[in-house]
């Protein structure tokens, strides 16, 4: 009873939402995309945007529209071919979306984002404002990954993954993730027939990772895409809803306060858009290795980084750059920006504070990465 009051009243004090929805249900079986199926989701968000939510809506299904509209029958393996699908699918989509969504009197635009575009730090700025800009015009943003542009993106990447990052970069009440699932299982239910689903869960649990499985064939994700997308959000305070698209009206359901799929609660206060922007680096410069000292200080303590806690360099890198804190395993500890280039921090790596003084002189800053240039996962 206390689980489900809580996720109610989260629920309840959400304004700003971002809905990611994907290929799954979006398109008609392979057919390219349905159209009924947008008219069903443009209803329930034009209803929520009328009570007053701001929707951001990510969308799913420019590669496979653009699969259907060339007729291929499997999806293309090569990077060209990838790329070109998603641009000829794109039209498709965005003209979708907006001619359905005018019909509720509302007005969409476009944005297209690669991870580039998040971890370049004017961009990432740029590209808030824009976004800021057509919320406070009550204009709902459909946004998609620039696959057209992406490299090792369109291979790895998804849109559960850009919807956490837009999440924490607009300071959302809430990330939405529909899906062709029910939520989150305690095991596989593909393979266990007798999972449960979870009604709540710590994003940041690592046994979550053992309960996730795989993605399908139109998509790029699978569960366990969303529960990484899930901790992303929540490092930066906003908690995560993984429901079934299928469940009838799900999204008034969910804002009217039913208990559906699984809510990913986030142990993380807000944090400050130059940490969001850090936490957004999913790609970074070089690696630093820290000891168990070092993850203990920054992750229990809240403490800077110091060079006496490093094991390793790796990569090459500059003052400046952001760079991966991994424990020893190779586990990400965090992300943050570093005060020395990869040749300073190989050389002072291991010593005290006295040390690094006698090597590199008093002018330098004693941290590797100082607390407030650091975003923790």
């Amino acid at each position: 009873m206390i689980e489900v009051t809580g996720n109610k009243r989260i629920l309840s004090n959400c304004k700003r939402l971002v809905v990611k929805i994907g290929s799954a249900l979006l398109t008609a079986n392979g057919q390219g995309l349905d159209l009924q199926a947008i008219a069903h989701w443009a209803g329930q968000i034009a209803k929520l945007h009328q009570q007053g939510h701001e929707i951001i809506l990510v969308s799913s299904g420019a590669v496979a529209e653009g699969m259907v509209r060339m007729q291929f029958e499997q999806r293309p393996d090569d990077l060209p071919s990838l790329q070109a699908c998603a641009a000829i699918g794109q039209m498709g989509l965005i003209q979708a979306w907006s001619s359905i969504l005018e019909q509720h009197h509302i007005q969409t635009a476009q944005i297209l984002l690669t991870h580039d575009d998040l971890t370049d730090r004017r961009r990432y700025l740029n590209s808030c404002d824009a976004l800021n800009h057509l919320i406070e015009w009550h204009v709902i943003p459909v946004i998609n990954e620039n696959d057209t542009v992406a490299t090792d993106e369109i291979r790895f990447g998804d849109n559960d993954t850009l919807a956490a990052m837009v999440a924490a970069q607009v300071h959302a009440d809430l990330l939405v993730i529909l899906t062709d699932q029910q939520g989150m299982f305690d095991s596989d239910p593909r393979s266990n027939p007798d999972a449960k689903l979870l009604s709540t869960v710590r994003a940041l649990d690592e046994k979550l990772f053992e309960m996730a499985g795989g993605g399908g064939t139109l998509g790029r994700g699978g569960m366990v895409t969303k529960v990484r997308a899930a901790r992303l959000a929540a490092k930066s305070g906003c908690p995560t809803l993984i429901a079934s698209g299928e469940s009838e009206q799900v999204l008034t359901r969910l804002m009217s306060g039913e208990i559906l799929g699984t809510l990913f609660t986030s142990d993380n206060d807000r944090i400050t858009a130059h940490q969001q922007w850090l936490a957004a680096h999913l790609q970074t410069a070089g690696r630093v290795v820290i000891d168990e000292g070092a993850v203990k200080a920054i992750k229990q303590n809240h403490r800077s980084l110091l060079p006496v806690g490093v094991k390793a360099i790796e990569g090459h890198f500059e003052r400046g750059d952001v760079v991966e804190c991994v424990d020893q395993q190779g586990r990400r500890i965090a992300v943050g920006r570093i005060n020395f280039s990869s040749r300073s921090a190989d050389i002072v790596k291991g010593l005290a504070s006295d040390k690094v003084k006698q090597v590199l002189g008093e002018a330098r800053s004693l941290e590797m990465i100082h607390r407030n240039h650091m975003a923790i996962y």
